[in-house]
């Protein structure tokens, strides 16, 4: 028998989200999408990499650091790790300078450039010197480093300059210091013909304004990047928000992981910088081009040009969103779900509003994990604890990189008078849930929305993700549970229609995939997850492919399951989508389940089912569970967004061959601007109805 732990059948975790990242790249590489675009999907690139390095590459360290050995199933040591991900970064920077010189040399005749201080006009130059004195030199930060002056703390991204000096009077005196451009400075200087100014560049013209007395010998960029993990003992605080606070203090402190400094930055520049910081060498990064990938965003955002990138889609509200009945009287005669962006979130944020303003409604109860700023939804939780309603809110502040943002909602929220729960202890609440109270003819009737995606309208316009809203009995009661969990004691926390994590998503994921397992040739799974990584998840799926099971698994980032081995996985087939819009939902199809459809929060990650309160979805409605189902067989036969993973790891963009094109997104987008059209009568036809129709079509 086969040893279904043998570390060569699976993928290292850290190495496929390079993988990923990777899967980016070759969309700014991609010379069918608008100059923009490109540059959009190098921005992308870049934030994921400042992540990367803030997380993973920073907890790698710890665990070296720790004399930790094995991390994963592939067995894989911390130092393994790092050597892989030092290597990989080093080469693909080549492709990503290259990208990123090729996609601006190009927007030149869109009137978009590039340049140096010393590359523009004489006026341009007036212009910039202007710039520079009014709005540069006020806030701009010169540290002077030696005896005296200590190295000054560099906050996590902090960007400046590293400059060399001589003395004016003594031209044998050379001192070096720091200039730091703070992050109120936008990364560029625009000029009003479309011309954008990296800000060192106009700096560098001005060090000796802000060194009186000492001319410029030399001086490079520099970025530096820390470990951004909050590590919180929950145990040692009376009062979390306030130990929340103290670690997003201590996240700007913390260990430096990375530096980047531009091609100028020679080895005595490099060995000043690095005597006071003490970067590992191979985690320093020369770049020829300007450093921070991520603050294209600026020139992606320019309104001006928006012909440059990919034509905007507006989501459309469908039947039976579109009637004017009541969402409550709607939703007590059916279920509704949701795809979205192609589908609006308006529904769901009304949903929320026409609670808070309804004088029925008695409770709103909801979890929050990242809701974003201006939130439309938090203001109408606010307004219904206002107006006397009794309002629940689970506001996760453990959400990474959302944490500081929480903070505020959550004090805003306890200021309208609602109850504010802050997490469970020990575990993420990564759920995405609503319970409405409402009474009706005196008695109390409760409806719910249930999501894989997060309460944010602005990311539900750029992430693909499911929205379930329904007033069945066993759903509401359910989720009742649920929320007296999050807000009561419970050692047992187990639902009866729903699943939850950690106690019964994993067993009820594991069930599924042995009940298919059970039918042999017979079984089918399709499953659509951001990750793959539990081992146990794996293993199982191994085994269904050993018994004939024909699996169809959609991930967009990590996957650690290796398809196509001989005798191991030969029957799973593993797509990546990586498109105009981020997929994000987790949905599955078992063939031979009485149920077969779910939606959920939670990736096949340990952290997901093990360490996170999340839920699991059956979806029981024949109209949604056709839906779900098309959507699924949509993306797997995707030729155009899609790249396959092989079995060494690596991944193969899908051929077309002389297969019609089938873009998903665009299909999906093409549909729904088609039902939105449509006659009264196509508006009757179901969603599920025309999405096989699209199907079939393509």
């Amino acid at each position: 028998m086969l040893n279904l732990k043998n570390p060569n059948l699976y993928n290292n975790r850290e190495l496929s989200w390079l993988q990923f990242n990777t899967r980016v790249l070759k969309q700014a590489q991609d010379e069918s999408l608008p100059l923009l675009e490109r540059l959009k999907f190098l921005a992308i690139y870049g934030t994921n990499l400042d992540e990367f390095y803030m997380i993973r590459v920073a907890g790698l360290k710890k665990l070296f650091a720790a004399g930790i050995i094995v991390s994963g199933a592939d067995k894989l040591t911390p130092l393994q790790q790092l050597r892989e991900i030092r290597t990989y970064l080093h080469q693909e920077q080549q492709v990503v300078e290259y990208t990123r010189t090729e996609i601006l040399k190009k927007l030149i005749p869109e009137g978009i450039s590039v340049k140096t201080y010393d590359e523009v006009n004489q006026h341009e130059k007036h212009q910039l010197n202007r710039f520079f004195k009014e709005n540069i030199y006020p806030v701009i930060i010169p540290i002077a480093v030696d005896a005296t002056h200590p190295f000054p703390h560099l906050n996590n991204l902090s960007f400046g300059l590293i400059v060399k000096l001589s003395d004016c009077d003594d031209g044998n005196i050379e001192r070096f210091g720091i200039i730091r451009v703070p992050r109120v400075l936008k990364r560029f200087v625009e000029l009003d013909n479309g011309t954008y100014i990296p800000i060192e560049s106009v700096v560098a013209q001005h060090v000796e304004d802000l060194f009186p007395g000492y001319s410029l010998l030399k001086y490079a960029v520099f970025r530096v990047t820390r470990n951004a993990d909050i590590a919180i003992e929950e145990e040692e605080a009376d009062d979390f928000m306030e130990i929340l606070e103290e670690g997003l203090k201590l996240r700007r402190k913390g260990e430096m992981v990375r530096l980047e400094v531009g091609a100028n930055a020679d080895d005595e520049i490099i060995n000043f910088f690095n005597r006071h910081t003490n970067v590992y060498k191979d985690d320093i990064y020369k770049f020829h081009t300007f450093l921070n990938l991520a603050s294209l965003w600026q020139i992606v955002g320019n309104k001006d040009f928006a012909q440059l990138l990919s034509p905007s889609f507006k989501p459309k509200s469908l039947p039976p969103c579109t009637s004017n009945e009541n969402i409550f009287t709607t939703l007590q005669k059916q279920d509704v779900l949701l795809y979205h962006p192609y589908e609006s979130f308006d529904p769901v944020v009304k949903l929320i509003q026409n609670a808070a303003k309804d004088k029925d409604v008695v409770s709103i109860k909801m979890t929050l994990y990242r809701s974003g700023t201006n939130s439309p939804i938090v203001k109408a939780l606010m307004d219904a604890s206002e107006s006397g309603k009794q309002v629940t809110v689970m506001v996760e502040l453990k959400a990474r990189f959302d944490e500081e943002n929480n903070l505020i909602w959550a004090k805003a929220l306890e200021k309208s008078g609602a109850h504010v729960i802050y997490g469970i202890k020990g575990f993420k609440v990564h759920a995405k849930a609503t319970l409405i109270t409402r009474r009706t003819n005196g008695k109390l009737k409760q409806y719910a929305h249930i999501g894989t995606g997060n309460y944010n309208p602005a990311t539900a316009k750029i992430y693909t993700d499911m929205s379930y809203m329904t007033s069945k009995d066993v759903i509401t009661n359910d989720l009742t549970r649920f929320f007296h969990f999050l807000t009561g004691f419970s050692k047992k926390g187990k639902l009866n229609e729903l699943y939850m994590a950690p106690s019964q998503i994993k067993p009820k994921l594991l069930s599924l995939i042995h009940n298919e397992t059970r039918q042999a040739k017979k079984g089918h799974i399709i499953a659509k997850v951001n990750s793959l990584v539990d081992e146990d998840v794996i293993r199982a799926l191994y085994k269904a492919s050993q018994a004939g099971v024909k699996i169809e698994l959609i991930v967009r980032g990590i996957c650690c399951l290796k398809p196509g081995v001989k005798g191991v996985s030969e029957n799973i087939r593993v797509v990546s989508v990586i498109g105009k819009y981020l997929e994000h939902p987790r949905t599955f199809y078992f063939k031979n389940d009485a149920t077969q459809v779910y939606i959920s929060s939670a990736d096949w990650m340990p952290r997901n089912l093990v360490r996170r309160i999340e839920l699991l979805t059956a979806i029981k409605d024949e109209t949604a569970k056709g839906k779900i189902l098309q959507i699924l067989q949509l993306q797997c036969s995707d030729n155009i967004l899609s790249h396959e993973l092989q079995s060494d790891g690596s991944y193969i963009k899908v051929k077309r061959g002389n297969n019609k094109a089938v873009n998903s997104q665009k299909l999906l987008e093409d549909y729904v601007n088609r039902i939105s059209k449509a006659s009264k009568k196509e508006m009757a036809s179901s969603v599920a109805q025309l999405a096989s129709r699209l199907y079939s079509e393509s």
